[in-house]
This record gives structure tokens, C-alpha cells and sequence, in this order.
């Protein structure tokens, strides 16, 4: 069995959780030693599928001409499509549509968890859907006294400043809009906010709210892999205020990290996440900012352990074993659907 881990427009997704993804899957298969290629040149009998561009979906047709199989990958729904770029609300039944025929391209489907497995299987789809994680590299993930002291010298704190720390798009959907008033209500937390989208792209709501003045609050965009380790090992909470997710790969690397980690209380954390257990949970402004206070002043039990275990539960070798297996449930399924 030879993979095709299928690249096209990567560079419109490498600063992404999808970028992220791709290169985990990449690593899984060379965790089992699976023959793979991201050079669609090369022979193969399996494609992996990540995005949902028009190239991916005609790599798709091309794959099935020539008898391959083909593995969808689900990243995306309608429902965090919403409130995220100018326009997303108009085009989000447009985009379900999209997405569904793309999906349907594929001899099976999987996606991160059986949240967002729910929610497409609610679509209608016409092919079998498989949660499998995204998958986090615990080895490299790892809570490091050394990554602390690079992340201070480079922001130039003090090991007594209290850092808190969120990663994403500039979306709203992502909670940036929340995270910009706590850091104002906060003035004696340093927040940092990691990523990167064009401005062109980003609401008008957000970009005001960007563009307040306010001392403590960061942005200094998009960091690469070894500085983002250095950010969860040197701060005090990671806060995800997300509204909507598949997954959230950022969250798993925090959780391996061992960082504290207060999230929004919604539905996909339901199930996974058991509140003042594994992390800590709000649904109002005023618990975030009451629960940030009691987290970073060590006033709440840690619970980073516990955290931890979970990550290890979805680390990279346990997960390229599952995956391995699904592709082989794509051959199954190849011959029933041809």
C-alpha cells in the first residue's frame, strides 16, 4: 500500500490547523513505515484528501479513473464556517453544499471527533464517516523549563509576569472579540494572541476591535512550530474561546504542554473534556474573567495532569495506527461502492 498525501494549495492552509494535520498524517505513516508520496507523479493506491479546493476535488476524479481509492478528509462543516471571514454567514448553506459534494468524492470520510462526525452525518452523505483525531506529537509537545525561558527572554518578561495565551484566525468564531475586552479588563495579564489572517479577510467588528489600544494585549502573528512549544511551555493559561470546532489541534498541543486550559463550555467538549477535571469551563464574559484570575493566581487546583493524559490517549503513534486501519476499511469499501 502506497499514500498519497495529496498537497495541493498547501500554501493556502500551511499556517493552519489543516497545514498541521497534513503533517501529522505524514508522520503517522512513517511512525508504521507505510510507503507514502505527496508527489502525485508518483504511482499510488490511496489518496488522502485535506481540503476542499477545486484541485483536491478534481485530484479525486482523476484517482477513481484510474482505480484508486480515495480518503476524504473532514475538516470543515457549515456550522464553523459561520463567523469566521467577510460573507461566511451568506455563504454558508452554499458552502454545505460544496463541501457535501466534495465529501462525497471520497470511498470514505473521517473526521476529528465524533462531534463533528454527528454533525455531517446530519448532511446526508452518501459515503461511511469514521472520527479519527487529528492527533498530536506528544514527544515534541512537552512541557520544557528551557522553551519557557526562550519565550520570556524573546517577549522580554519576567518569570513573575503572568502570560495568558490564545492561538487561531482572526475570527470571531474564535472568540478574538472576548479575548481583546478580557485583556482590557485585565491590565495585570500580559495576553498573547498567535496567528495570522489577511485583513482583508477579517470582519469589520474584529479589526476595530483590533485596533484598540490596549498595553497588554499582543498580536505578533504567525509563529512557526518550535516557537509556538516555546509559547505554551512559557505561559500561564491557555484560553480557547472558541465558539466552534472539529477539534482544535492548538488545544491538544496546550494539553500536552501541560498548561493550564480554560475553555468555552460548548457542545464538542462536552464528552471529551470533563470540567474541573481535565480543564476548566465558562459560558459568560464574567466567569472567563473570574475563572482566568483564580487559574493564573494558582487559587484553582491544577489539573495539567490530568490534561496530559488525554493528550497521550490522541498522541501521533496511537493515532497512525487507527489510521492505517481506516484505509484499509477504504479498500473494503471501494469494492462495495464500484
Amino acid at each position: 500500500m502506497k499514500v498519497l498525501l495529496y498537497a495541493g494549495s498547501l500554501n493556502l492552509v500551511n499556517k493552519s490547523g489543516i497545514g498541521q494535520a497534513i503533517r501529522h498524517q505524514k508522520k503517522a505513516l512513517e511512525h508504521l513505515n507505510i510507503d507514502h508520496t505527496t508527489d502525485s507523479k508518483e504511482d499510488f493506491d490511496i489518496v488522502h484528501l485535506n481540503t476542499i479546493f477545486p484541485n483536491s476535488l478534481l485530484m479525486s476524479w482523476w484517482a477513481k479513473r484510474k482505480g484508486k481509492k480515495v480518503v476524504y478528509y473532514a475538516h470543515s462543516t457549515m456550522e464553523d464556517f459561520r463567523n469566521s471571514f467577510i460573507g461566511s454567514n451568506i455563504l454558508a448553506p452554499l458552502f454545505k453544499k460544496w463541501i457535501s459534494y466534495c465529501y462525497n468524492n471520497g470511498d470514505i470520510i473521517i473526521t476529528p471527533t465524533e462531534y463533528s462526525k454527528s454533525i455531517l452525518d446530519t448532511y446526508g452523505l452518501q459515503r461511511p464517516v469514521f472520527s479519527l483525531s487529528n492527533g498530536i506529537d506528544t514527544h515534541f509537545f512537552h512541557k520544557n523549563t528551557e522553551a519557557r525561558n526562550r519565550f520570556r527572554k524573546k517577549y522580554q518578561m519576567d518569570d513573575n509576569q503572568k502570560v495568558i495565551i490564545s492561538v487561531g484566525h482572526f475570527m470571531e468564531r474564535k472568540g478574538i472579540d472576548d479575548f481583546i475586552e478580557l485583556a482590557k479588563q485585565l491590565p495585570e495579564y500580559e495576553f498573547y494572541w498567535f496567528g495570522h489572517t489577511s485583513m482583508n479577510l477579517v470582519p469589520a467588528k474584529i479589526k476595530k476591535a483590533m485596533k484598540q489600544e490596549i498595553p497588554n494585549l499582543h498580536f505578533p502573528g504567525f509563529i512557526n512550530r518550535e516557537e509556538l512549544r516555546d509559547a505554551y511551555c512559557g505561559s500561564d493559561l491557555f484560553l480557547f474561546l472558541t465558539h466552534e470546532e472539529t477539534e482544535g489541534i492548538v488545544l491538544l498541543e496546550a494539553l500536552a504542554a501541560k498548561i493550564p486550559v480554560l475553555v468555552r463550555d460548548i457542545p464538542i467538549y462536552e464528552q471529551w473534556l470533563t470540567e474541573n477535571v481535565h480543564v476548566y469551563k465558562a459560558k459568560q464574559f464574567l466567569s472567563f474573567k473570574e475563572k482566568i484570575v483564580k487559574i493564573v493566581e494558582k487559587e484553582a487546583p491544577d489539573l495539567t495532569e490530568n490534561g496530559y493524559k488525554l493528550a497521550l490517549e490522541k498522541d501521533i503513534r496511537n493515532i497512525s495506527k487507527k489510521l492505517v486501519e481506516l484505509y484499509y476499511v477504504g479498500e473494503e469499501t471501494f469494492e462495495e461502492v464500484n
